[in-house]
């Protein structure tokens, strides 16, 4: 990561910590036995595998609004890949499509930050409109959220050599690149 951090939006930046925490997620999950990973653990969307899950599917759901399309989602809790290995590739990839879609909307193209997108829930109910800088906030946002229940997870699983995944230490392997290059 030698990118420059003052040239880069707020959006941008973020869509890069998904990534990047993402990746030292899946690189601790990858560690589990399957029992682990796919073990109950009272979490809303019960297990690592369940949770995981669920993030590429909201996901998938807002990417797709963002651009004009439909997701092809029918439920909040739709497993998409029962296979590890399999769901890490598509992580990898959204989290790509995130940074692309992010990186195009903050130069003001693709109808830029303040486009308005109207979509109605997965269930179809209600209509709602957000502009698409709303729907990356939500985004972003709720994976945060959902990582620190999967942290909760693997720590009740024993891992305990979880990296750091604040946001300030992907700044610090940012300008540490930066310096390097």
């Amino acid at each position: 990561m030698s990118e420059n951090l003052e040239t880069l939006h707020d959006l941008q930046i973020m869509a890069r910590y998904n990534q990047w925490a993402n990746q030292h997620l899946y690189d601790v999950v990858k560690t589990l036995s399957d029992e682990d990973y796919r073990a109950d653990r009272g979490a809303f969307f019960n297990s690592i595998h369940e949770t995981l899950n669920h993030l590429l599917v909201i996901d998938r759901v807002w990417t797709s609004r963002i651009n004009g399309e439909y997701s092809g989602i029918k439920g909040l809790d739709q497993i998409l890949h029962e296979d590890f290995m399999d769901l890490r590739a598509a992580r990898a990839a959204m989290d790509s499509h995130i940074r692309m879609l992010a990186d195009r909307r903050c130069v003001g193209l693709d109808g830029g930050l303040d486009q308005e997108v109207r979509y109605r829930t997965v269930a179809g109910e209600d209509k709602h409109a957000s502009p698409v800088r709303h729907i990356f906030l939500t985004l972003f946002n709720h994976q945060t959220h959902h990582r620190g229940q999967i942290h909760c997870m693997l720590t009740q699983a024993g891992i305990r050599d979880i990296p750091p995944m604040d946001l300030i230490f992907m700044y610090r392997e940012m300008s540490e690149a930066a310096e390097n290059a």
